[in-house]
């Protein structure tokens, strides 16, 4: 059972989901501070400094705290608008990688056999 279990655990698709989830922590945190260190200024700025997290009405002697949801929405969409900017990003710099590929394409071993016979046959003609 132990050597099956290692076997398991050691597969290549467990270790690349473990990478994924460290990675995926560590990502989180920099979107975290991306959204809370420079969105949320700037659009407190914009909005005037108003904190949603404050807002709240008491129903029946309980307080509902509806502003927290709000700011929770807000922080959604701040931090869905910063992953597509990252994920617009990487996908331009992935296409301007392929270009540069794509533009210099190396002859396959056909064309250079076939080069090597015309420039043969041209220097015989001279």
């Amino acid at each position: 059972m132990w050597k099956e279990f290692k076997k398991f655990a050691m597969r290549g698709n467990v270790i690349d989901l473990a990478i994924a989830v460290v990675l995926g922590a560590a990502f989180t945190a920099i979107v975290n501070s991306l959204v809370n260190d420079i969105f949320m200024p700037l659009l407190g700025i914009i909005i005037g400094g108003v904190d949603f997290s404050n807002l709240k009405a008491s129903v029946l002697g309980v307080d509902v705290l509806y502003g927290n949801f709000i700011q929770q929405i807000v922080s959604f969409i701040l931090i869905a608008f910063a992953l597509f900017l990252i994920v617009k990003i990487i996908n331009r710099l992935q296409r301007e990688k392929e270009v540069e590929e794509a533009a210099a394409p190396t002859p396959t071993k056909e064309e250079q056999l076939l080069s090597e016979i015309r420039d043969l046959l041209k220097d015989r003609s001279i």
